[in-house]
């Protein structure tokens, strides 16, 4: 599912991963955001960290960034230094001690000195979570363990990473959850669906997403435009043109106001308002005010 793999990307991606915003050496957290001199990294009082001169950032996790720097990507410290130089074509944040990279159109994983521990085969492929790597092989998707051994076969039309024991899986068109032993929790039923975050995971039942528990029963109805994850007890969902957050009774704690919204983190979440980014908190007032062109959610 190519949607939710760019989604992934682009916002990920990442929370789920414990790849939340990690702290600099004053305890404050690092974001990366995007100004007229490109992307840079700044801390929750909106203060630059990391001053804005890299062509694309990510996320900080494990005390490295991977950043974009004249057509390649390769991996900041928390200082703004690089430690690994610019050589992937494309790259992901560290989890579980091993970093995503594509390299000559295959992706392989790397250790923190930029080392590959698997060497590039896969075609497609996402982060490791919970000791597990969702790859692509021969057309199907399946999981390996961190010595590149496929522990689940490739038989998948799709797979997400797993969270909370589980990861969605496509098959016969339809999405479902296993565990790690490949056995389905789920069966495959969703049009469209998430991971599981503090106990439900977002899925789309017809034109309308909800959320399930583990038992697949849904505990809010389908009747959003679209939804993300919980994060911090509020999940940010689509509806009637914009973005608001709801808790876990489905109801409104922050109203549908915003053009985008991600997931909160450390007590704040990025929204889009008047075309530029900005922070608020769970009361839905802008600690940081809207002035980024984007945001890498954290």
């Amino acid at each position: 599912m190519k949607y939710l793999k760019n989604a992934f990307i682009a916002v990920s991606c990442l929370f789920l991963f414990s790849v939340s915003a990690e702290t600099g050496s004053e305890n404050m957290i690092i974001v990366p955001v995007k100004t007229d001199g490109g992307w840079g990294y700044i801390n929750s009082s909106g203060t630059y960290a990391v001053s804005p001169r890299f062509d694309r950032a990510w996320l900080f996790s494990e005390g490295r960034a991977p950043v974009k720097i004249g057509g390649y990507w390769g991996y900041i410290d928390k200082t703004g230094n690089c430690v690994i130089s610019p050589q992937f074509d494309r790259a992901w944040w560290f989890s579980d001690g091993l970093a995503l990279v594509k390299t000559s159109g295959r992706w392989g994983y790397i250790d923190r000195s930029g080392n590959f521990i698997i060497s590039p085969q896969f075609d497609d492929a996402l982060v490791f979570s919970e000791g597990r790597a969702p790859v692509k092989s021969a057309g199907f998707w399946g999981y390996i363990d961190k010595t590149g051994r496929f522990v689940i076969s490739p038989k998948f039309e799709d797979a997400l990473v797993f969270s909370e024991g589980v990861a969605a899986v496509k098959s016969g068109g339809r999405w479902g959850f296993i565990d790690k032993s490949g056995n389905y929790t789920i069966s495959p039923q969703f049009d469209r669906t998430c991971w599981f975050s503090e106990g439900v995971a977002p899925v789309k039942s017809g034109w309308k997403w909800g959320y399930i528990n583990k038992s697949g029963n849904f505990v809010i109805n389908p009747q959003f435009d679209h939804a993300w994850w919980f994060s911090e007890g509020l999940a940010s969902v689509y509806k009637g043109g914009k973005w608001g957050y709801i808790n876990k009774s489905g109801n409104y704690v922050i109203n549908p106001d915003f053009l985008e919204a991600w997931w909160f983190s450390n007590g704040l979440a990025p929204v889009k308002k008047g075309w530029k980014w900005g922070f608020i908190n769970k009361s839905g007032n802008f600690v940081i005010n809207p002035r980024f062109y984007d945001v890498f959610v954290y």
